[in-house]
């Protein structure tokens, strides 16, 4: 029996060992299972973050998800995005989850990529740390922060470009483990692609946004004369660009100062129409090479100056050259508040293309105003001349009829009533002369073109001259000549017929001038006594001067068969 007992006990000893591996086998097999299933469920929430990430193509919303997804997945409490700064220095956006707004409010600025957030920025490979406030690098949270331990942070590269970094803290079940680090890794690969066709998406919108805006400003600009064209450009270019303040700056006073012709936005009604000195600004630069300029912040071109700023808080900024056909006829200065988010190079391309194409619209809109004005002008000339020719001569043909009926009548009563009716039609020729010349654009800049001002000083000389002067007018006379060459040519028709009035003695006087593109010339010829030996030409030496002044010519001589005067005033169009 002993022996028998003892090979029982012999074989429940060597039953036991089995038992007790197989017991090891099932739980490794239980955890691994676990493992297995954990790593499934992970996998299945990587792929339903990635489809929820994919699915939205607003670059905001698709940050939003990737930080939201990324703390349910990795099951931390709180998570961010943060996106670079165009420049690779600190952070332009950060995109937070887990805190609320008035938590938000009492930490007051966000995080500037400073402390660990800076070390990721400067070095971007993931960081895991059991503790946030034991790291060296670690600068310390603002008043009311939640408390914050763990941490893991992670790049978000495109295409070897750091687009930002997505942090988590705070995760409920312990410290990051290494297959946390794999896990967002793997979310931060596929948040770089939903996040570059984010960005080309937005792109390829705003560009289609600009190039409608372009479309919509040169149709206002054809219906928009002078200043209103300008202002049509502002307010597109504030609109598309998302911007606090667009100014639309001109040169003037010789190309010494620049005006605000237009101005959109903040304030922009105490400002518009200010001028200041256009040497060491920004926009001269812009202006004298013909290239746009980008600024990221009051620190940026510290070597030019920008007006702007003098008026209002601004940061980011773009200037740009409005550039015709020959070189940049003006500026827009595109200005946001503070640190409002930067202008980024693709911002600078479009309203650069925008700006180009306004200037061209702008351009074709003047010719096409320039244009019709010449039309104008020339319906004018036709008219005058036809009622010259016909209206008027035979106006001035009853009244030399008349005049000889009343001169063979024997009734003086009846005669004087017939010279009273010449005196009327008289006047009537008179009338219609000036109704004819005195007609101008309304809508022109200048106000009274230079016909009305010469039908002013010969309407002002008739108690002088003896005869009333026959007026004629060719060419563009309206349109070509600037205000101090108009002012010239004024003084010098009321020298030459006061100088007629003195000294000719004629009975017959022509004002004529003539207009081109390239030159004006006043031409006065009379048929009195000539030059001869007076000193009548003493008191033309100041023309000569006006003339000289202008790069022009003055000539002053007896007409051909010695009877009358021919003064010939010559200057070029500037």
């Amino acid at each position: 029996m002993e022996g028998s007992g003892v090979g029982d006990a012999d074989r429940l000893g060597d039953g036991f060992a089995p038992t007790l591996d197989l017991d090891q086998l099932l739980a490794q097999l239980v955890d691994r299972a676990q493992d297995v299933r954990s790593a499934h469920q992970r996998l299945r929430g990587l792929l339903k973050a990635n489809e929820s990430i994919i699915s939205n193509l607003d670059l905001d919303v698709v940050l939003q998800r990737i930080a939201e997804a990324a703390c349910e997945l990795l099951e931390a409490r709180y998570g961010a995005l943060g996106v670079l700064s165009s420049d690779g220095h600190g952070l332009e956006r950060f995109i937070h989850v887990g805190i609320d707004q008035e938590t938000v409010d009492r930490i007051g600025d966000l995080p500037q990529g400073k402390g660990v957030l800076g070390a990721l920025i400067e070095d971007p490979v993931p960081i895991r740390l059991h503790d946030l406030g034991d790291d060296r690098r670690s600068v310390g949270f603002p008043a009311g922060h939640p408390p914050m331990s763990t941490f893991l942070g992670v790049p978000i590269t495109i295409r070897g470009e750091v687009f930002g970094n997505l942090y988590l803290t705070e995760r409920r079940t312990g410290d990051f483990t290494d297959s946390d680090v794999e896990l967002a890794s793997a979310l931060a690969a596929t948040a770089a692609v939903a996040i570059e066709n984010a960005r080309l998406y937005e792109d390829a919108e705003r560009r289609q946004e600009w190039s409608a805006g372009a479309a919509e400003a040169a149709v206002r600009m054809v219906n928009a004369p002078g200043v209103e064209a300008l202002r049509s450009i502002a307010e597109q270019v504030h609109r598309l660009a998302r911007a606090d303040v667009v100014t639309l700056v001109l040169p003037a006073g010789g190309g010494q100062h620049l005006s605000i012709a237009v101005a959109v936005g903040m304030e922009a009604d105490t400002f518009e129409g200010q001028s200041y000195p256009m040497a060491g600004t920004l926009t001269e630069m812009v202006l004298r090479t013909g290239s746009p300029a980008l600024v990221t912040g009051p620190a940026d071109q510290p070597e030019r100056s920008l007006y702007l700023r003098t008026l209002l808080p601004i940061g980011p900024a773009m200037v740009l050259p409005l550039t015709g056909r020959e070189a940049a006829t003006g500026a827009l200065v595109v200005g946001r508040l503070g640190n409002g988010p930067r202008f980024s190079t693709a911002d600078l391309e479009m309203a650069t293309s925008f700006a180009n194409q306004a200037a061209v619209a702008l351009e074709l809109s003047e010719a096409q105003r320039a244009k019709e004005r010449m039309r104008l002008f020339e319906d004018r000339d036709r008219i005058a001349r036809d009622l010259h020719d016909h209206v008027i001569q035979q106006l001035f043909a009853s009244g030399l009829t008349l005049q000889s009926i009343a001169a063979g009548m024997s009734d003086r009563g009846s005669a004087d009533r017939v010279e009273q009716v010449v005196g009327d039609l008289d006047v009537a020729i008179r009338q219609i002369r000036n109704s004819i010349f005195e007609l101008r654009d309304s809508t022109g800049p200048q106000g009274p073109g230079l016909r009305a001002a010469v039908l002013d000083v010969v309407a002002s000389l008739e108690g002088v001259l003896t005869v009333e002067p026959e007026v004629r007018f060719a060419g563009p006379v309206d349109t070509v000549v600037d205000h101090g060459l108009s002012e010239d040519l004024v003084a010098v028709l009321r020298e030459a017929l006061t100088n007629v009035a003195r000294h000719s003695g004629a009975d017959e006087v022509v004002v004529a001038l003539t207009a081109s593109t390239e030159r004006i010339e006043l031409r006065i010829a009379d048929n009195g006594r000539g030059l001869g030996d007076s000193d009548r030409r003493s008191g033309l030496d100041n023309l000569a001067v006006r003339a000289a002044r202008r790069q022009g010519s003055f000539t002053v001589a007896s007409a051909r068969d010695g009877s009358g005067t021919v003064l010939l005033w010559v200057a070029p169009v500037p």
